[in-house]
């Protein structure tokens, strides 16, 4: 069964009320579907687009079944999502964009490292 999944963060309350109309909130902010038409789903993403271009807040990121897309998922995401998904060779990888600075608690680098005793 194909299922369609609208994850929001940090957006408007005018999101939840159009996706839980439309689709089953499952957690604060996670939205799913089953059997939701090509059509249903299109229409989904112009009016939550739409209101993105004018409201600019947050991010919305949808993902559905494609069998014409890599991984036959097809990934859309409006606004600065902390994930960024992309294409290698036909596997879709993920790379978090982290916003820690260098030397907090979760830097892992080289050089952020305490020294050992000897």
């Amino acid at each position: 069964m194909p299922v369609t999944v609208v994850v929001t963060r940090d957006v408007e309350a005018r999101y939840r009320g159009f996706l839980a109309s439309v689709m089953l909130e499952v957690a604060p902010g996670v939205y799913v579907g089953s059997d939701i038409s090509k059509g249903v789903r299109e229409r989904i993403w112009t009016v939550v687009a739409k209101w993105f271009g004018f409201l600019g807040r947050g991010a919305i990121t949808m993902v559905y079944r494609d069998a014409s897309a890599s991984g036959n998922l097809r990934v859309r995401q409006l606004g600065d999502p902390p994930k960024e998904i992309w294409d290698a060779d036909g596997v879709l990888l993920v790379r978090h964009n982290s916003a820690d600075p260098p030397n907090s608690p979760f830097d892992t680098s080289e050089d952020s490292l305490p020294e050992q005793p000897r």
